[in-house]
């Protein structure tokens, strides 16, 4: 595997020796300083550029990079469109580095710069860019939740574990655990996150997808939480659901002590349909 200085050699020297590129910057996890660097990140480079059409017409000039393995190109496809601006070239390599690069037109400058705060400028040939570029995490840090914020995660958690439920009784299990992973998860992870804010002064970033969760919680609480992930047959799945439950009105009437917010006592009547249809369709009471 290429090491990192010879990767930004390879990415800078490109970007010095065509006139059509005039900036370039790099984001993600490879500018910020709080996380590890391994061999595994990706790095994130937008090209600022003129004459887009003549870099997206052929796709020669991207070997320069290296043996391209594996490419992905959003904006040349129909079922997963593309979200953003650019042109993107999402690059694996046959030394298994990966560049994600995205050619932008100048006119698009000022939005980027407005835009995430993680990036670090590398070349800017003309000195469009006016003010220091200091690359900070600070919009992905855990924010504090208002009373109806807290309220509202907490509404959407116990509002939909109904489905969770009919999809066990009816023996539709995908439909149950696509419930419970896209969104009954969701807020059980959001409200933890909420309690690691709050030991940690809301000056943390959990990561893409909650992946640094586990710094900022107990251990015993990360482990029944991995262990609700187990969702291989229906018993697995009422299991998972049981544990997130409990989870959920620990973690949350935590946090509603701690900012001063009121719990909301709903859940118990919910828990009291969960345990009727759990005992009618199963056989047992589970509480």
């Amino acid at each position: 595997m290429r090491k990192e200085q010879e990767m930004m050699n390879i990415i800078l020297s490109i970007a010095k020796q065509d006139d059509r590129i005039r900036i370039v910057t790099i984001e993600g996890s490879r500018t910020n300083i709080n996380i590890p660097k391994d061999e595994f990140q990706d790095y994130d480079i937008t090209y600022f550029v003129r004459d887009m059409e003549l870099f997206t017409s052929n796709d020669d000039w991207l070997n320069q990079f290296g043996n391209i393995i594996m490419m992905q190109k959003p904006e040349n496809m129909e079922l997963f469109p593309p979200e953003e601006k650019g042109y993107s070239y999402l690059m694996l390599f046959d030394d298994y580095n990966k560049i994600d690069l995205t050619l932008l037109s100048l006119e698009d400058l000022d939005d980027y710069l407005n835009g995430d705060k993680l990036i670090k400028v590398l070349i800017d040939k003309d000195c469009r860019i006016k003010r220091d570029i200091v690359p900070t995490d600070i919009d992905y840090h855990v924010r504090k939740p208002s009373a109806r914020e807290y309220d509202d995660c907490c509404n959407e958690f116990w509002n939909v574990t109904p489905y969770v439920v009919k999809g066990l009784c009816r023996k539709e299990i995908l439909f149950a655990i696509d419930h419970l992973n896209q969104i009954l998860r969701f807020e059980l992870l959001r409200m933890m996150s909420w309690k690691g804010g709050i030991e940690t002064g809301f000056t943390l970033s959990v990561g893409k997808n909650y992946k640094f969760l586990d710094k900022y919680i107990p251990e015993d609480l990360w482990n029944r939480l991995l262990s609700t992930y187990r969702m291989d047959s229906y018993e697995n799945v009422w299991k998972s659901l049981f544990i997130c439950h409990q989870l959920f009105r620990e973690v949350s009437k935590e946090v509603a002590e701690l900012l001063g917010f009121d719990y909301p006592e709903y859940d118990k009547k919910v828990i009291g349909y969960v345990n009727d249809m759990y005992e009618k369709y199963v056989g047992n009471d589970y509480y």
